[in-house]
């Protein structure tokens, strides 16, 4: 499997590890995926009594690409080479498109008869450079509104040579037990009850304007929850400073990790956020999560899979601070 990057995005690809479980129990599952969120992937390897991701092969491109001519960073090219070539694959899943997901395909050893299978066309408001398609030998066609979930299934079975897998057939993405254990672990700076705002992403078209996060914190301050305003740059928690001064109790972090948000968002009572990885990530954690869509379509990365998730607003339509409100109320209820 294929699939490196960004966040939201690899949590989205998530399902069909447990779509290729249920039908290919004994099957010997890699994934690639950019360094940065190997993280994202770890509650999913395969350990005594759950079978999941046998093997997790980090990809480094990021930083390689920032130090092209140090010896050291093709030192580690190398190595990920031969990482990615100590198995002969049968089957190559390419769900991104691009052409660097494409050449880790080129890369990785193959069988005979090998089957790389990727997208023959974009979806709309998704990356995807036409190039890819000549490292595949089977181009699965996805329609051109395709939630994400949905587009690395359409690849998953033309690849395998199965029928569709629906909606009918839930998407999981953690295992329960993991859930649990994350929930357990209470985050030492917060205090319960608290709410978490992710009301920042990397387009500043897709953010909810300040005055609505204002409006809703003091609502629901006002119920007695303390708000949290996670922050990801300086930017962001300029912004973050500038909305506590103005919701009382509300309280600005220190910056997570990816890996420390699991436990900080697993101990909220509810998430409200924007169109963006963190909140993708509660949703996919089963917690009770309002995206609010401002600036890209709801149609391609909703949370479908549970009655926890409530979707407001979509492009060019952003919801009403009632809208936003009364989701998050139905929600706490």
């Amino acid at each position: 499997m294929v699939k490196l990057s960004s966040l939201g995005d690899v949590l989205h690809n998530l399902p069909i590890v447990w779509d290729i479980r249920a039908r290919l129990p004994h099957a010997h599952i890699d994934w690639v995926v950019e360094e940065g969120y190997v993280h994202l992937l770890k509650p999913l390897l395969s350990r005594d009594g759950f079978k999941g991701i046998d093997r997790i092969i980090p990809f480094g491109l990021r930083r390689w690409k920032k130090s092209l001519f140090s010896l050291n960073s093709w030192k580690q090219f190398f190595a990920f080479k031969d990482e990615l070539q100590e198995v002969s694959y049968d089957v190559i899943i390419e769900t991104q498109g691009l052409l660097k997901s494409a050449l880790v395909c080129a890369l990785a050893k193959k069988s005979a008869d090998v089957i790389v299978a990727g997208l023959a066309n974009a979806t709309e408001f998704s990356g995807y450079e036409p190039i890819s398609r000549a490292f595949y030998n089977q181009l699965v066609q996805v329609p051109f509104h395709c939630h994400a979930v949905d587009r690395s299934r359409y690849v998953t079975c033309s690849a395998l040579d199965w029928e569709l897998i629906d909606r009918a057939e839930k998407a999981q993405f953690y295992p329960i037990t993991y859930l649990e254990s994350i929930g357990a672990q209470p985050v030492a700076t917060l205090e319960k009850p608290y709410i978490l705002f992710f009301h920042s992403t990397a387009r500043a078209a897709k953010r909810w304007d300040n005055i609505n996060w204002i409006f809703l914190g003091k609502k629901l301050s006002s119920l007695g929850y303390q708000i949290v305003l996670p922050w990801g740059s300086a930017d962001e928690k300029a912004i973050s400073e500038e909305l506590a001064m103005q919701i009382s109790g509300s309280l600005v972090p220190n910056a997570f990790s990816i890996e420390e948000a699991f436990s900080v968002i697993a101990n909220s009572v509810l998430v409200v956020g924007v169109d963006t990885g963190l909140t993708h990530l509660s949703a996919v954690l089963n917690k009770p999560t309002v995206e609010i869509y401002c600036d890209s379509p709801r149609w391609k990365t909703e949370g479908y899979w549970s009655e926890k998730i409530r979707n407001v607003g979509d492009i060019q339509n952003p919801p009403t601070t009632e809208e936003v409100t009364k989701a998050a109320l139905d929600l706490l209820a």
